[in-house]
């Protein structure tokens, strides 16, 4: 499979990644909660790209970004949440 290309836009207190393929726009949205944690909010995917393996390179983007800089994750997205489950090598930065 080839990389998909994940844009990352963070303000103040929310943030999203998203992806375009196809002309098929997917997202990934969270909340700050504070400096060290995110909130993952939603995942949104269109038919179109199902199947493609996107919103799970969304999560694991979110995941990599969240070890990079020290932050811890609360999955409230039950897709995000789901994904982190199936993947215990992501249990590190699960806010405890």
């Amino acid at each position: 499979m080839n990389e998909i290309a994940i844009d990352r836009q963070e303000g103040e207190t929310k943030g999203r990644y998203n992806v375009t393929l196809d002309g098929h726009e997917a997202e990934l949205t969270y909340s700050r909660a504070g400096a060290t944690s995110i909130i993952i909010d939603h995942t949104g995917v269109p038919d179109a790209l199902r199947g493609r393996q996107v919103g799970l390179a969304l999560v694991r983007r979110a995941v990599e970004d969240a070890r990079s800089e020290n932050r811890t994750i609360v999955p409230l997205c039950p897709f995000a949440k789901a994904q982190i489950a199936r993947h215990p090598e992501w249990h590190d930065v699960l806010k405890r």
